[in-house]
């Protein structure tokens, strides 16, 4: 969900507002999913990265989650959507942490749209820290090195139990993962739009959909005429 600040600073506006109106964004972009029967949908929040903004910006962002779960919480229940949180949580403030252990047991039990919100997530991290957990059940004697497979390592990550990753969307132009689901973005589909965050809306993610449908999917294999 990128360019929340290039969009406030080409409206002439502080990039608070980038932010708020690309919470906003987050609202149209989950009840598009909603809508369009999209299985799961994957936003990167914060990354482990973002720690490195001005702590002036950190505290605007903390400010603008913790105002989202609780002003939109409801109308996720509301709309069957189980939301779930991955990354390594919040390392100081427990208000936020407390709120999105809140919003995870509420939702729980929903069986619509799988909403993720990757927060203080980095994939490398992630990667990292499947490796280790795996690590000690082979140091452990419960694991075999033999028996770590693609399939277990999968399991091994924050979104096991996630379908698998069809389409990555990013936006404001950038061209590149930035550290984002690179394990499970192996045979996505990558989506990069002209539009800043804040811009994006059901129209926009119908677009990259349409894209996405002209896309042949062959996973490393060939077409069945052998082209």
């Amino acid at each position: 969900m990128d360019g929340n600040g290039r969009w406030a600073k080409s409206h002439g506006l502080p990039r608070f507002e980038g932010h708020r109106r690309g919470a906003e964004a987050v609202r149209r972009s989950v009840t598009a999913a909603h809508e369009l029967g999209i299985e799961a949908l994957t936003l990167y929040s914060f990354s482990s990265e973002n720690w490195s903004r001005p702590e002036t910006e950190i505290g605007e962002l903390m400010g603008l989650l913790k105002r989202f779960i609780r002003s939109d919480l409801r109308d996720l229940h509301a709309k069957n959507v189980r939301l779930r949180i991955i990354g390594e949580g919040h390392p100081t403030d427990s208000e936020v942490q407390a709120l999105l252990d809140e919003a995870q047991e509420l939702t729980h039990s929903n069986t619509g749209v799988k909403l993720t919100v990757a927060f203080n997530y980095g994939s490398r991290n992630e990667i990292a820290r499947a490796a280790q957990q795996l690590a000690r059940q082979v140091a452990d004697g419960v694991l075999r090195p033999e028996d770590i497979t693609p399939e277990r390592f999968s399991d091994a990550l924050d979104t096991a139990g996630l379908p698998p990753l069809d389409l990555v969307i990013r936006t404001s132009g950038e061209q590149r993962l930035s550290n984002f689901l690179l394990w499970q973005a192996a045979y996505a589909e990558l989506v990069f739009l002209p539009v800043f965050w804040p811009d994006f809306d059901r129209d926009w993610m119908e677009r990259a959909l349409v894209e996405y449908g002209r896309r042949e999917r062959r996973f490393g294999g060939v077409e069945a005429s052998g082209s």
